[in-house]
């Protein structure tokens, strides 16, 4: 009986999974990763003099903020 809760269990997990592997919603949340660790490499490699701090809040900022029009074409011809 508990060997097939855990069988159950683990399917159910497996499923769970899959599902969320394939919504919008971790797009998005790829996406806004992606970008965070981005703008976190770059300002760390821009000369600025930032701590850690400092740059992980900018990134947050730079990540959650939408890019001007004109940025945002050029960065779309970019990852193309």
């Amino acid at each position: 009986m508990i060997r097939r809760a855990y069988i159950i269990g683990i399917l159910a997990a497996g499923l769970t999974a899959t599902a969320v592997h394939g919504s919008p919603v971790y797009a998005r949340l790829q996406s806004s990763a992606q970008n965070f660790q981005h703008y976190f490499h770059a300002l760390k490699s821009s000369g600025a003099s930032l701590s850690p701090v400092e740059r992980f809040v900018f990134s947050l900022v730079l990540a959650k903020a939408k890019p001007a029009p004109e940025i945002q074409s050029v960065a779309s011809q970019r990852r193309s």
